[in-house]
This record gives C-alpha cells, structure tokens and sequence, in this order.
C-alpha cells in the first residue's frame, strides 16, 4: 500500500497520481475520511478506557452506596468500553480497506495515459526482411507443426482451449532456454528458485493481484488457495513477516515456475497458437533492495532482459508502459517487445516493474539498518529506533522477466525460420539444444 503519510500531507499527489492512471480520485476523499474515522474512534477508545482505569482505582476506597454506585458504573462502563473497542476495529479495517484501495503512485516519468500510450525508449536489431531474402515467412503454428514441436490439437482436446503440448525439439527449446536463463541469472549474482506455483490469499492480496487482476486469477474450488500468474507472488511472500537484515541487500532471487491465467478479457485475441495461453513457464527476478537502490536496479534488471533477448539475436523494441497500464503494485514498468514476422509487429516478451515499498507494506517485510540509514519520508519509508544503534525501515521490491518461455519460443522460431522450414539455433542456446539446426520432419510445401 502507499505511505499513508502521503495521502494526509500531501492528498492532491495522490489526486494526480489516480489521474495518471486514468482513476477516479473519490477514492482519495473516502481514505481521508476513513483516517479522520478512524483516529476519532481511537480517541474515543482510549477515553473510555481512561475512565474504566480511572474508576477502578476509586472503587477500593469507596465504601456503602457510594461503592454500590460506583459498581454500577463500571458495569455501565464496561459496555462502553466494549461499544467502543468494537467501533475502532470496524473503523481500523474501513481505513485499511480504503488505504488498499489506492494503487502504487505513477513515477514522474511513467507516460499518462492507457495501453495505446507507451513510449518507445530504444529500439535493438533489425527484424528480418524475407521478402528480400526471396520466401513467406511461416508462422509459429506451422513451424511447430513441421518441427514437431507444438501440439495444439491435443492440447485443446486434453485440457481445452489455450492449451499446447511442447513435444520434441519443443520441450527441448523451453529446457534450452530455462537452462540459458538460469546460467545467465546465476553468473550476475541471483539465487536461483524453484517456487511454488499455489499461494495462499494472503500472497494474492498482498502483491496487489486481487485488485485490478482479479478477474485473471485461478481460486482453486474447496481449498483457501490460489493458482499464481507469476513466481513474482511467492517470492514477494517470500520474506513476508520478516525483518531483514539491511547490510544483505539486494536479495535477488531468480524463480521458475507454472504461471496460470484467465485471460480474462482476451477472447477472440490470439486464439491462434501460443502467444495468449491459460498456463505457461517463467524464470523470473525478483529483488528486495532499499528504496534508494530501487530506481537503479530497475535499470539493472532491464538490461539483464535485454542482454538475455541479445543471446536470443532478436529483433526487439524497449517502451515505457503509460500509467494506465501498469499493474496495482508498480510506479513505472518497462516492457522488452519482440518483433514477430508474421505478425509485422512487436510483441510483449519481458517486462520490469519498480513497486517500491508497495507490496513490502501489505507483506510486513521491512530491513534493519545502520542508524540514519533507514529511508525516510521522502522514499516512502517509516524507519523506527531500535535502541541499539540500528533502524527498522522499508524495504523496495522490484521484479523482471527473464523468460516468459512460449512467447520466447515464438519469437525463435519465427524470427530464425528459413524458407525449407528448418529453424537455426541461436549460438547461445546450441550448448543446450546440442545442434544448431531445428530440422523439419517432413519437407516443407511452398
């Protein structure tokens, strides 16, 4: 969640940031309101509770009618007290519910706007121009077919729709490209993961995926769990509850695991293929870091996607995405777009998101620093003494995709096709496949 010290002192920042996303900004005035509640119900509380104290000292030393009275009191009391109690926890979840409701707020630089609204920061490559080369490029359903490397027709009849099999040279491309990424995120310095791909609600919530993506979640039926999109909601709940240690910072972590969406809001959008499907593979980074280090790292991680998709040999485009399209938890993203051949357009392969300390606060995950090297206001932060020469403060998560595999798998296969069907392997990914040529299994017509 945000800092709520910046909704109080500065409420017209958070007025602008909802306007950025293209939001409503009575969600603001319902949080203010929520708070004033809410500290009027603390104060009430506490006076009361002030009074019950008060009296329990007076009735020792009272003695007949005057203790009678006294006793009757506390009895009357004693409801208030309760009455009240019960006033400010119902007051305490309206704020939190209020406060949960505000998405992260838009960095300075995040373009306004809605999908339509990105802005190109860097274009990397050349795509292929195959009518110069003298034949129609094939798309990645055909290529699979020849190769056989992707199932569709079994996929849909096993699980239905958005759904494939990797057989063949197709497995052995996701295993290639898992072993590639994991190589490469070892060789910077993560820890690599294997996470989980079920999460209790709490994670959900917690990485903001029960807000605005609701809709493209999986609740497992009977059981209080759900079926992530990303490992970046295990490895956010990782250190959930925690106080870290502020010296150990960055924590980069490297995850693989099933990703599972609804697509919710997707239909009659890439039907064909595996672009847009209900289950894929990632490995993806994840960093806990200081909030002073967030807007660095974020820059870090973009040029780890982009050095990945450089061993790929891709076309690819960077864009910074507008702040109508970010998710609940980030303040600015940048997304890697592949050019796909067929398609003539690029197409989402990675994205990067800096969420600050949004998903640490709903999680509890804070660090332990030097004294006055905690984050202050001005990050967002809300150090606390310790006593001991240290600070408890806020902590910056930041996430990045390393490998989304079947869009990677797409992006290979079309961008490195040649006219006889066979595919070439990129250089970086022979060690793995063990060959440099994907060959058809039978000839190819046209």
């Amino acid at each position: 969640m945000i800092d709520p010290r910046i909704l109080r002192d500065d409420p017209d920042r958070v007025r602008a940031a909802q306007a950025k996303r293209g939001l409503s900004d009575a969600v603001v005035d319902t949080a203010l309101a929520a708070d004033a509640a809410r500290r009027a119900a603390i104060g009430e509380f506490e006076a009361k509770r002030a009074q019950q104290k008060q009296l329990g000292k007076q009735i020792p030393q009272a003695q007949g009618e005057e203790k009678q009275a006294l006793l009757a009191q506390t009895k009357t009391l004693a409801a208030e007290v309760k009455a009240a109690e019960a006033a400010q926890g119902e007051a305490e979840e309206a704020w939190r519910a209020a406060l949960l409701s505000i998405p992260n707020l838009a960095d300075e630089q995040t373009p306004a706007g809605g999908e339509d609204d990105f802005v190109v920061l860097e274009t990397v490559g050349t795509p292929r121009d195959f009518a110069a080369e003298g034949f129609e490029p094939r798309d990645h359903v055909e290529l699979g077919r020849l190769l056989g490397a992707i199932d569709l027709d079994r996929g849909a009849k096993v699980s239905g729709s958005r759904f494939y099999f990797l057989t063949g040279v197709g497995a052995e491309l996701e295993l290639a490209l898992v072993n590639l990424a994991m190589e490469q995120a070892r060789e910077v310095g993560f820890t690599q993961v294997i996470a989980p791909s079920m999460v209790k609600p709490r994670a959900m919530d917690g990485t903001g995926f029960l807000g605005q993506a609701a809709d493209d979640v999986y609740r497992i039926e009977g059981q209080d769990m759900y079926l992530v999109g990303t490992s970046e909601v295990p490895m956010a709940a990782y250190h959930s509850d925690e106080i870290l240690d502020g010296a150990s910072l960055p924590l980069r972590y490297a995850a693989f695991s099933p990703c599972f969406r609804k697509e919710a809001g997707s239909h009659g959008k890439d039907t064909k293929g595996i672009i847009r499907v209900h289950w894929f593979d990632k490995v993806e980074m994840f960093v806990y870091t200081t909030p002073e280090e967030a807007v660095a790292e974020h820059q870090r991680l973009l040029e780890w996607e982009k050095m990945f998709l450089d061993k790929l040999e891709l076309a690819y485009q960077v864009i910074d995405v507008a702040a109508g399209d970010l998710g609940l938890s980030a303040i600015r993203k940048f997304d890697c777009e592949a050019w796909i051949p067929t398609q003539g357009k690029y197409r989402e392969l990675t994205s990067t998101s800096n969420c600050t300390e949004f998903q640490t606060r709903r999680l509890d995950t804070r660090a332990r620093y030097a004294a006055g090297a905690a984050a202050g206001e001005g990050s967002g932060g809300s150090g606390g003494s310790t006593g001991s020469g240290t600070e408890v403060g806020p902590v910056a998560t930041l996430n990045g995709t390393l490998c989304a595999m079947t869009r990677t798998i797409v992006a290979i296969l079309e961008t490195h096709q040649q006219a006889d069907g066979s595919v070439r392997v990129p250089k970086a990914l022979q060690k793995w496949m063990g060959r440099e040529v994907l060959e058809p299994l039978e000839p190819a017509r046209g």
